[in-house]
């Protein structure tokens, strides 16, 4: 399906084969350094988070080098707009709505949880941040100086600068021995949250690299941590899911359309 004009703007949306009602709605945002994506990719997360009864939309947007920050942004934000104007006919609630974003993809939803002018913060309940980067000013490495180097205001595009007491409850995560996103980016960004009196909740993962934080939610791999039930509770209590009917079972609603 299309939320815009751009062959990049097209999205895929997955359901819970049974739900007793409008379930609440999660966006999941891939990452890829912002140079790289594809939505049909990452059918394991939408699965894994429809099995636990969410309403899920994964977006693709588009990228470097047919675009620059911060249009990448906008694209996401013109994602979560389609959404909320399109959950009910899938079964959703997007009054009860959250992100979740691996890598650039974590930087992408936390930037439209606290920047208002994207203008969809309000609308955003909770953020699940997996191996983000939240601050990395100056821009010191090749992806950061060729994504940012062209913004008006630097500062701006840190999310660590952006933070106030209406961000929504996040839930951070890193890998210990991840040398992509360094793990300095989730303590900092877990400090500001916490200096505004934000509910916020942060974990560490030793041996995980950079990808493992993402591997740890569907069933790509055996899981090595409590990671993705810790995601699962995380989500369930702030979007207030309702159980599952017994025989709820992972599915996907609209899988592939707009392919």
């Amino acid at each position: 399906m299309s939320y815009g004009e751009r062959p990049k703007q097209k999205l895929d949306v997955y359901g819970p084969r049974h739900s007793a009602g409008p379930v609440p709605v999660v966006i999941y945002i891939y990452g890829g350094a912002w140079n790289e994506g594809d939505r049909r990719d990452f059918a394991f997360v939408a699965r894994w988070l429809a099995g636990h009864g969410y309403l899920v939309v994964v977006p693709d947007y588009r990228v470097l080098p047919e675009v620059e920050y911060p249009v990448f942004l906008e694209d996401c934000a013109d994602a979560v707009r389609w959404t909320l104007q399109h959950a009910a006919q899938y079964g959703g609630d997007a009054s009860r709505l959250a992100l979740v974003g691996h890598s650039a993809g974590a930087y992408n939803a936390v930037m439209l949880a606290l920047e208002p002018a994207y203008g969809v913060a309000g609308a955003i309940d909770a953020v699940v941040g997996l191996s983000g980067p939240y601050n990395f000013y100056p821009f010191d490495v090749p992806i950061s100086i060729r994504t940012f180097s062209g913004a008006a205001d630097p500062l701006a595009t840190q999310p660590v600068n952006l933070v106030s007491s209406a961000a929504p409850p996040m839930f951070l995560a890193s890998a210990d021995g991840d040398t992509v996103v360094g793990p300095q980016n989730t303590v900092a960004l877990a400090r500001r949250l916490r200096e505004q009196g934000v509910a916020v909740t942060e974990r560490h993962f030793p041996r995980f690299t950079h990808p493992s934080t993402l591997l740890e939610l569907g069933s790509l791999l055996t899981r090595r941590s409590s990671l993705g039930g810790e995601v699962a509770e995380f989500l369930k209590h702030t979007l207030r899911l309702a159980p599952p009917d017994s025989d709820a079972m992972i599915g996907a609603r609209k899988e592939g359309a707009g392919r």
